[in-house]
């Protein structure tokens, strides 16, 4: 999910529309917000890990 946030926003500013820029901000947070509780141990969904 960061990679996918991490692209969308990259081509929301390449090509300066502003809704591809704040879903790619939106999904670059949830992406990182779920690799830090992932590092933590704690279970996300029932699962352990994410692959």
């Amino acid at each position: 999910m960061i990679i996918l946030g991490i692209v969308l926003l990259v081509i929301g500013l390449i090509v300066k529309i502003t809704i591809v820029v704040t879903i790619g901000i939106i999904i670059l947070v949830i992406g990182a917000i779920l690799a830090l509780l992932g590092v933590a141990g704690r279970e996300i969904g029932g699962r352990r890990h994410w692959y």
